[in-house]
């Protein structure tokens, strides 16, 4: 797997270390079966700056934690042999997550695991518009997750991901 990580334009306080996320965004990859030859690129930034993002891409105008920007498809027959698969881009605004993360009863590091799941799913094509759908994520959000805290040696939860339903974490 190739994880690029761009924290360059990053001046808010917390910053995640660049091998936590290479950790997690691989492991879910990995979860997930991807090919060892894809590659995400992973950049953290401000509020601000994904709050501009966030308008321009979705239309909202507010920081958000995290957007997902897919590139290639793991069944896409584009993509040339020999070639990288680039699933695509995740930004994540650290400074949110760290606001947000004692809502759902998280530390800031389980937040941002959740959310670097969370965008890897849906470079994935998973979604969370229809609760069918969401219901089918936050499963494999779980999935993922519980087997990461498994493997880190850190307990068990069963509120892994701090929230319950399936439509709490929908963003207007």
């Amino acid at each position: 797997m190739s994880i690029i990580i761009d924290s360059s334009e990053l001046t808010e306080q917390p910053v995640w270390p660049d091998e936590r996320i290479r950790e997690v965004v691989s492991f879910a990859l990995a979860q997930m079966e991807v090919p060892a030859d894809a590659e995400v690129s992973v950049s953290l930034v401000d509020t601000a700056r994904i709050h501009e993002l966030n308008r321009t891409f979705r239309g909202v105008d507010r920081p958000t934690d995290v957007l997902s920007f897919p590139c290639d498809e793991l069944d896409d027959e584009e993509v040339e042999a020999g070639e990288p698969l680039v699933l695509g881009d995740i930004v994540i605004a650290p400074a949110v997550c760290a606001e947000q993360a004692p809502t759902y009863g998280n530390s800031f590091d389980e937040e941002m695991t959740m959310l670097a799941v969370h965008s890897v799913l849906h470079l994935l094509g998973y979604d969370h518009i229809e609760d069918a759908d969401a219901a089918e994520m936050q499963a494999e959000e779980r999935r993922i997750i519980t087997a990461w805290r498994e493997g880190q040696g850190m307990p068990r939860r069963d509120d892994v991901l701090g929230y319950q339903d399936a439509a709490d974490r929908r963003h207007a």
